[in-house]
């Protein structure tokens, strides 16, 4: 009989389970969003030429990555090219769930919204600004650039936004741990479609090991007449449900998680 890991759990919206730890920089008024013309050119260079290969190589050899009904996506971009969408997805892989949404969103750049942890790592805090994190802020001053950043990203560059609406990262969860509908404000606010994307393992027959395989669903859209919570609240019930539906793919669970109730 195979020996699964075992992680108890207590909440579900709060528990963490990634093992990195970092000291956070602080996110206050003096981070600059948007760098300037020297990040610009990095990104293209950093992210177009060299990261989105080397992420192609390393889901394909590493989980023998399938992206399933990624087309909902290209046909909508090629329909409608004013403004960028936001992608919404599960959190349970630290090293796949960084790359994936560039392979479900391809052409599409794509900016992640991000724990201030992203950008805190020696070395490499520089470069992920380069290949799209945008830092969540830590006081309100820094809260205005954030969300100019947003807008320009989604409304003037049109790029794909991701979020990853459960925040904590709980590795190899088959299940969809419930969220907020705080994040699906951005849509509504810039009047964007909203997709999804439902990471699942399954078993990979000719290697042997796990296979990831990402449903993608949508679109999603802001309804007219609805107010702003309204529209929030659709949004976030629309992609909890799929999401749901997606996740009963899932084959194999390598680490099961157990609810604690002890106090």
């Amino acid at each position: 009989m195979e020996r699964r890991k075992v992680i108890y759990y207590q909440n579900e919206l709060e528990d963490e389970f990634s093992t990195a730890k970092i000291k956070a920089r602080a996110i206050d008024e003096n981070y600059d969003y948007d760098g300037g013309l020297g990040r610009r050119i990095a990104r293209h260079i950093i992210y177009g030429v060299i990261a989105r290969p080397i992420a192609f190589l390393y889901l394909k050899i590493l989980y023998g990555h399938r992206i399933i009904n990624r087309n909902v996506i290209k046909d909508t971009v090629r329909k409608s090219r004013e403004k960028g969408f936001f992608l919404y997805g599960n959190h349970t892989n630290p090293g796949a769930d960084a790359l994936i949404p560039s392979m479900v969103a391809m052409p599409r750049y794509v900016s992640v919204i991000v724990h201030p942890d992203n950008v805190s790592i020696p070395l490499f805090g520089y470069i992920t600004p380069c290949l799209g994190a945008i830092p969540l802020p830590d006081d309100k001053k820094a809260m205005i650039n954030f969300m100019q950043s947003v807008k320009k990203r989604v409304c003037d560059t049109k790029d794909c936004i991701t979020i990853y609406p459960e925040a904590h990262i709980w590795p190899y969860y088959t299940h969809i741990r419930p969220f907020t509908d705080k994040s699906f404000g951005y849509p509504v606010k810039y009047n964007t479609p909203v997709f999804c994307f439902t990471n699942t393992y399954q078993k990979r027959f000719f290697f042997g090991g796990i296979r990831m395989v990402t449903y993608v669903d949508g679109p999603f859209y802001p309804e007219e007449g609805l107010s702003v919570v309204e529209n929030r609240k659709g949004l976030r019930d629309k992609v909890y449900d799929i999401m749901v539906k997606r996740s009963g793919n899932n084959t194999i669970e390598k680490i099961r998680y157990i609810k604690n109730d002890e106090e």
